[in-house]
């Protein structure tokens, strides 16, 4: 908060709120990352030898399972794969599938048949759904500093004396440039399109190496 008003941003502590999370929004629309740790549902594609690379830091993982049509499939034991995360120094961000373990009580899992490896080959899948916690554990300080300033550049934006401006969804500016109505416009249950720019090129310039193009997700909470 302290640094959108010194960014340039005015207000009440309720105004300035609206045009960080504007900003915010924009700056997940032009990044495709996250930021903070969010609990998300991912698809990805199965490599052959059962690695899914994912499209977002990983925190933590709660369920894999196989893309089936008409079938979701069957949730994989945490014996059955293995997370490695870019939070440790030369790390991925993966599920690594077959990792190993069996269950001789799930007909084709048995210890016999090749385990849960066995299994998920006989399966076909190649796609994995992967539920968990994705994002970074703390906002990076070039990122804070990119949201002050996209903050301060929209509420300026919005000011009555640029007829052109497209101001913030969300916010109302009165003749003497007075923000006079706040509300939620974001959106939680759904990700972000891809955006080109956050409506500021030196935004965009402080950002740049936050980039994260590929992958999509479904779902989220």
């Amino acid at each position: 908060m302290e640094q959108a008003r010194a960014a340039g941003a005015t207000g009440s502590d309720a105004e300035v709120a609206a045009w960080i999370s504007a900003a915010t929004e924009r700056i997940t629309a032009y990044t495709q990352q996250l930021f903070e740790p969010t609990p998300l549902v991912v698809v990805a594609d199965v490599a052959p030898e059962g690695l899914v690379l994912l499209p977002r830091r990983v925190r933590s993982v709660t369920s894999v399972a196989p893309v089936l049509d008409g079938d979701a499939g069957t949730s994989l034991p945490a014996t059955a794969y293995r997370v490695t995360s870019s939070d440790v120094l030369g790390g991925v961000d993966a599920v690594h599938l077959r990792w190993g373990g069996y269950d001789d009580l799930i007909v084709g899992a048995e210890s016999y048949n090749g385990g849960w490896r066995g299994l998920f080959d006989r399966w076909g899948a190649e796609q994995a759904k992967v539920t968990g916690e994705f994002g970074y554990a703390t906002v990076p300080p070039l990122v804070t500093q990119a949201c002050a300033l996209l903050a301060a550049h929209t509420q300026a934006a919005a000011a009555p004396s640029d007829a052109d401006a497209t101001q913030a969804p969300g916010l109302d500016v009165d003749d003497e440039g007075n923000n006079v109505r706040i509300e939620d416009t974001t959106d939680d249950t759904e990700p972000l399109p891809p955006s080109a720019s956050t409506g500021s090129t030196q935004v965009d310039a402080l950002l740049v190496g936050y980039l994260n193009r590929g992958h999509s997700l479904i779902g989220g909470i």
